[in-house]
């Protein structure tokens, strides 16, 4: 089976497409990440699932959800999306979307992964050494793994540092087995 992320891609290519030539890439994010909150509710999911549903009871159905937020081409492509039995991707075709926003806005998007909890200090010195490297504006994105021990993951598109206590231990442990 073809991967999520393969399926998506059209759609969110298409997606960002209509948003440049509306000139609306805000709204359009705005709308994608609407509807990806939506679709991957639980309990929308069963109503996404639910074969006595037709495509249009649904269409309408998460078009009511998302009210007076969709301009006319969001909801064309919310029902292009149900047509072709495609809805349930939307938090894929939110992310490829806001990747390709991102670097359409030349805002390259950085994880950081840390032993404990960074405070705003730590968070503003990181992406500021980053953007200056990256010669970029960085979307950065944090998150807490207890088993790094100490130190810090970054990861900026295809690079990683890593810069933690558990990774400097694995080369030691290689260095020796040799």
């Amino acid at each position: 089976m073809l991967e999520k992320a393969t399926i998506a891609r059209p759609y969110a290519n298409a997606a960002f497409d209509q948003a440049i030539e509306e000139g609306k890439l805000a709204e359009w994010s705005g709308m994608l990440n609407l509807l990806s909150v939506i679709v991957s509710d639980e309990n929308m999911r069963g109503v996404i699932n639910n074969p006595k549903l037709s495509s249009e009871q649904l269409h309408q159905f998460i078009t009511d959800i998302c009210g007076n937020k969709l301009s006319k081409t969001g909801n064309n492509f919310i029902k292009v999306l149900v047509d072709a039995e495609r809805i349930g991707l939307a938090a894929e075709i939110f992310n490829l979307f806001e990747q390709k926003r991102g670097a359409a806005e030349g805002i390259s998007e950085v994880d950081v992964i840390s032993a404990y909890a960074l405070d705003d200090a730590q968070i503003n010195a990181i992406s500021e050494s980053i953007s200056k490297r990256l010669s970029k504006k960085i979307d950065i994105n944090t998150d807490v793994d207890n088993d790094l021990i100490g130190g810090v993951i970054i990861r900026a598109g295809d690079s990683v540092v890593d810069a933690s206590l558990r990774g400097r231990l694995k080369e030691l442990n290689s260095i020796f087995a040799q």
